[in-house]
């Protein structure tokens, strides 16, 4: 079973509702039953004032998007019968968006932990080669070029995989939220932690930054700032290789040897 706790406003103010003497007593509320979700259970009083818990079968995320039937749209319903329907709705979608995002985040978190992992060696392998030009020989510098080039391949090639599997939770994480609200979010961490993952330090943008055009980003050459374009981990990957580069073309620059050409 799943529950969801929510706050009901007592009117549709979302202030407490005082019936004035005068009024006419409040027409007898219409059995909705049969509008009801088919996972609903039922409700209950909730911890806190205000509140009513609503419980329903487990979602799977594999059903319909949870919506109030539009038969009950066609019935002469008042505030009272209408707003615990909306209510409930509301929470259906809030668990259907949890479990749909655990089903599709799945096999993507799986997927990602591997390939964080390749990024994160591949660039420990690449700041381990840059380093090694400080106990480089003169006479060896091309050769430990050529190893900087593989290796700065290498993180290019494990930069753009992750982007391509960031890409895609940041849409599911992004469409959890467009159905629930940004108050109920379930953070993908979290769906992470609950399959024996760390990803806290994972790089997972707003989906936004996985899409045409793709965010800029700024890198200096020589003295010279110039701007490219690329998802959040590539960029990172170009702005560290430019980086050492700068650094690597400002010692041959010095010493007076063209390799630094090679580096432009």
């Amino acid at each position: 079973m799943h529950t969801i706790p929510l706050r009901t406003p007592l009117d549709d103010t979302g202030l407490a509702h005082h019936q004035d003497q005068a009024e006419q007593p409040p027409a007898p509320r219409l059995d909705t039953s049969r509008f009801n979700h088919p996972n609903f259970l039922g409700t209950s009083r909730g911890e806190r004032e205000g509140w009513i818990v609503y419980s329903f079968t487990p979602f799977t995320g594999a059903e319909d998007r949870p919506q109030l039937p539009a038969a009950a749209y066609h019935l002469p319903l008042g505030w009272q019968d209408r707003e615990p329907l909306a209510r409930q709705y509301e929470a259906a979608r809030i668990l259907w968006s949890y479990a749909r995002l655990r089903s599709q985040a799945k096999p993507l978190l799986h997927e990602a932990a591997s390939r964080w992992t390749d990024w994160t060696e591949a660039k420990a392998q690449l700041t381990a080669v840059f380093e090694r030009f400080w106990s480089t020989g003169d006479g060896q510098w091309r050769a430990q070029l050529l190893r900087l080039v593989d290796a700065e391949r290498a993180v290019t090639k494990a930069a753009d995989r992750w982007d391509t599997v960031a890409g895609h939770l940041a849409q599911i994480a992004a469409d959890q939220i467009e159905v629930a609200g940004r108050e109920e979010e379930l953070p993908l961490t979290t769906v992470a932690t609950e399959l024996g993952y760390d990803a806290s330090d994972w790089m997972v943008r707003p989906v936004g930054d996985y899409c045409h055009p793709l965010p800029q980003y700024r890198i200096v050459r020589d003295g010279i700032e110039l701007w490219d374009r690329a998802t959040p981990l590539a960029a990172s990957a170009s702005k560290l290789i430019e980086v050492q580069r700068e650094r690597l073309r400002e010692v041959a620059s010095l010493a007076g040897d063209t390799v630094h050409r090679a580096l432009a």
